[in-house]
């Protein structure tokens, strides 16, 4: 084994967060995407066998942070991930994948990691479906691998995030910005340093693997009280509001994108918070960037992109 650390997906938002924490550690990278970027950069299609194998050769650990087009996991997401397992396999390296939360379905109160996979819409299924495939390959012997599950997400780069065009770039703007769902309800929110520490962690301990981990984050906010964060941070006067399910089944009418998310609207109309529990028992105490800190270095960067 070596100590090459490999990002697949490494040009997106988290795939990038993830290469930067590495560097950070010392770790040597190799950096996958379909158009290499950098030095450490490597052009692979790891949706084809070939391509994934050419990634993950020599690896001492695999990030597995890319995915197929939003709309299009339910069709593309488990045949992607068997690919992605064969190329781990032949290099005979250790997983870790960047999870989610959609696999749990409406959930009563705070989420743990032994929630059954309740989800009955196509993208929670096919979540679902991508986690037992990756440990059944740990149980089977072919890979030793982990999960790393993380909540909607902010951070420099988060483009392709429901906090990022709709609150960010409005804000830094001075444009309205508007909070997806109950504004008055918890939610558990994810600021992208933060997920690549947490997943940089699982790849550096091996007594992670065989499971899922909920990623350390702080206490949960209101939609409410996240936006007054943002607004803080942006100085001005003030202009936000929330987006609720009535107004989202209208403009879904002509938004595709907008039109996505009745799916998993039940993230939305009730609090949805992370238990981190685990984690931290296991791993110790992380060190997570306070939410005004977080808040204000994502809304410079989305100044910048101007």
């Amino acid at each position: 084994m070596t100590d090459l650390h490999v990002v697949l997906g490494a040009t997106g938002a988290i795939g990038s967060a993830v290469a930067a924490e590495l560097a950070a550690r010392g770790h040597r990278v190799r950096a996958v995407s379909r158009r290499a970027q950098g030095p450490d950069g490597l052009a692979a299609d790891v949706t084809t066998p070939e391509g994934a194998a050419a990634a993950c050769e020599g690896a001492a650990v695999v990030y597995q942070c890319a995915q197929p087009p939003y709309a299009k996991w339910a069709a593309e997401f488990p045949g992607f991930t068997d690919t992605v397992l064969s190329g781990v396999e032949r290099a005979g390296a250790r997983l870790v994948m960047a999870d989610n939360l959609y696999m749990y379905g409406p959930v009563p109160g705070a989420m743990t990691e032994d929630l059954p996979y309740a989800a009955r819409n196509p993208k929670g299924r096919a979540r679902a479906e991508v986690a037992k495939l990756v440990l059944d390959a740990h149980r089977e012997g072919r890979v030793r691998a982990s999960l790393g599950r993380a909540s909607d997400y902010f951070g420099p780069g988060g483009l392709n995030t429901i906090l990022g065009p709709t609150v960010f770039a409005a804000a830094a703007a001075g444009r309205t910005a508007r909070w997806i769902g109950e504004p008055d309800v918890l939610h558990t929110v994810s600021y992208l340093p933060d997920i690549a520490a947490g997943l940089v962690t699982l790849g550096e301990r091996p007594e992670a693997d065989g499971r899922a981990w909920h990623l350390p984050v702080l206490t949960a906010p209101t939609g409410r009280e996240f936006l007054d964060m943002v607004w803080e941070a942006a100085g001005g006067e003030p202009k936000h509001a929330a987006l609720g399910r009535g107004t989202q089944r209208v403009l879904g009418l002509f938004n595709p994108v907008v039109r996505e998310l009745g799916e998993t609207w039940y993230q939305r109309d009730r609090d949805w918070v992370v238990d981190d529990t685990a984690f931290r028992a296991a791993f110790g105490e992380p060190r997570l960037t306070p939410h005004e800190d977080a808040v204000a270095a994502t809304l410079a960067w989305f100044r910048k992109q101007g």
